[in-house]
């Protein structure tokens, strides 16, 4: 059945109200016929969806990191490919299930997050990405309860929220208490994504003598992905490989000079 004219000037208007063109929403259905009518409203449409994508990227704070694409799943001893692979559909978001990454120094945990952060900012989630003593610093830094309070909403209000480096520091009880606090206001409704380079079973030295540390593993890992990671540093195999070039670059420039110079 083909649309009356009302029912399509209808759409129109909502269409308008949608992308906030309520002056031209308010006009009579003949002007609304008109066929530029649709051509401002896809305009103003992706101009909205630009600047929205922009402030998201800006808000999360991800930062430079290189691409998924570059990710060599060959280097670690021990990944779950089709585990990570089945992250980036993203459906973790909508169940709020935390993902934790788990392994030693340079085995691209802090990648693999900064590139679903940046695949779910694309997608149309907000985020935000913190390293651990960052945000606990910060909010440790608050000196009222209403300063916290709106300190806190940065990190339980994006939909997603990437915590680096939980473990490569030793914290206090008032810091085991913050996260703590940032962890069960997303607890069951958004989720937090944590690298680590320590098992739950040695967070008690993280926390020393934090009472909360028990409930605070236990709240992130009653609905999560365990990401468990094993290998040699990729900062160092790459550190490595820069020097073997530098080198070989050394040696034939030497090489080339001796030349030069003749017998």
């Amino acid at each position: 059945m083909n649309k009356t004219p009302t029912n399509e000037s209808d759409s129109v208007r909502q269409r308008l109200r949608a992308v906030g063109l309520y002056g031209l929403a308010a006009q009579d259905a003949a002007l609304l016929a008109e066929p530029w009518v649709e051509r401002v409203i896809d305009i103003e449409d992706r101009e909205r969806k630009r600047r929205s994508l922009e402030r998201r990227l800006a808000n999360a704070r991800i930062g430079p990191f290189k691409p998924f694409a570059d990710f060599d799943f060959n280097w670690p001893k021990r990944i779950d490919r089709p585990l990570i692979e089945e992250l980036f559909s993203l459906a973790f978001v909508e169940d709020a299930t935390n993902v934790v990454l788990v392994g030693p120094n340079g085995v691209g945990k802090t990648m693999l997050v900064k590139n679903l952060l940046h695949h779910g900012v694309l997608s149309g989630f907000t985020a935000r990405f913190t390293t651990a003593s960052d945000m606990l610093h910060e909010l440790a830094a608050q000196d009222s309860d209403a300063s916290l309070a709106r300190r806190l909403r940065r990190f339980t209000g994006p939909q997603l929220l990437a915590i680096d480096e939980v473990g490569y520091l030793n914290y206090d009880n008032r810091y085991a208490d913050l996260l703590f606090e940032v962890v069960t206001r997303r607890y069951l409704n958004l989720p937090v994504l944590i690298t680590t380079n320590k098992p739950f079973s040695e967070w008690a030295d993280v926390f020393s003598s934090a009472a909360c540390v028990v409930t605070l593993v236990d709240r992130l890992i009653h609905r999560s992905e365990i990401v468990q990671l094993d290998g040699e540093s990729y900062r160092l195999r790459e550190a490595k490989e820069q020097a073997a070039r530098r080198s070989k670059a050394r040696s034939r420039h030497s090489a080339k000079s001796r030349a030069s110079r003749g017998p």
